[in-house]
């Protein structure tokens, strides 16, 4: 007779899964079919029963510029920078992309509780499908500004390092935001104070990264204060600012090419963009890291 002890031993360990236990991000790759249904379910339920549909991706932002514009760019005289109209709205579809993102991976294991109490699935899933779903809105923007570009000439004054800009710039703030998602994501579901966090985040990112302004305004700041230099470079590794002035650079500049006034590039814009991409990465892996930390206990709490 044979014996089960060698009948198990011919068997690799890795064929067999202990029920309920995560691997982590790897997970959203071997549960691909998953997200791609978490995915179609989110981009088709937004606008469900609504009369203007997916004409809201064009509306809401339009009406965040117009305000903006007319209070900045009239108001208070930020029309001396060229075409401010294009640099706003460079900016203002990257705060979106990382606003839109953050907050709905933050919620996404509160508002699919019956699914986390009843079922196994990696949890990592809600948080990764909310990252992509925001992307999804963030393309009518994204190609609206493109079109606007175009009229203004951007055609015959971008090159391939502006267009390389654009992928970086989109990399670095969805890895940021699905890392910042994850980490407040785990720590709302004991905790729902987390969103009211997540909240002012979200209201102090656009002031704090060159949005509605010139990033030569804070330098400009810091040394009439005389405050250390050290301060414009920190601002400057901000994950959300390196988007922006990356989408300036891919869009604005090429569509102002020879018109007065040009906001000078930031300093180390090629390293800044390494540095925050590997603190995007960084950010990423602490988040994952609590997440499974806190995971085992999501069912219980919720």
């Amino acid at each position: 007779m044979t014996d089960t002890r060698d009948l198990f031993a011919v068997v690799p360990r890795s064929e067999f899964d202990i029920p309920g236990q995560s691997h982590g991000l790897i997970d959203v790759v071997r549960w691909r079919y998953l997200l791609r249904l978490l995915v179609r379910t989110g981009v088709t339920t937004r606008y469900r029963n609504s009369v203007l549909g997916w004409t809201w991706s064009y509306v809401r932002p339009a009406a965040q510029f117009l305000v903006f514009w007319v209070v900045l760019g009239l108001f208070l005289g930020m029309n001396r920078v060229p075409n401010y109209a294009v640099y706003l709205f460079s900016g203002i579809v990257v705060i979106n992309l990382f606003s839109e993102g953050f907050k709905n991976a933050t919620t996404s294991i509160v508002g699919n509780a019956p699914l986390v109490r009843k079922v196994f699935l990696p949890r990592q899933l809600f948080a990764v499908s909310a990252i992509i779903v925001a992307f999804v809105h963030f393309l009518p923007q994204v190609g609206l500004l493109l079109v606007v570009c175009l009229l203004m000439g951007w055609i015959t004054h971008v090159s391939l390092l502006a267009v390389g800009a654009i992928f970086a710039g989109m990399l670095i703030v969805m890895l940021f935001s699905l890392g910042l998602g994850l980490f407040f994501g785990a720590i709302n579901v004991r905790y729902r104070d987390a969103e009211n966090i997540v909240e002012l985040m979200l209201l102090l990112a656009t002031w704090a990264s060159p949005v509605l302004y010139a990033w030569t305004m804070v330098q400009e700041a810091v040394d009439t204060l005389h405050w250390p230099s050290w301060i414009v470079e920190l601002y400057m590794l901000n994950p959300i600012t390196q988007g922006v002035e990356l989408f300036h650079y891919a869009f604005w500049r090429p569509a102002s090419a020879g018109l007065d006034g040009m906001i000078p590039l930031p300093p180390a814009l090629g390293w800044n963009t390494l540095w925050t991409f590997l603190i995007a990465v960084g950010t990423l892996l602490l988040g994952q890291l609590v997440f499974r930390r806190l995971e085992g206990r999501f069912a219980q709490d919720l």
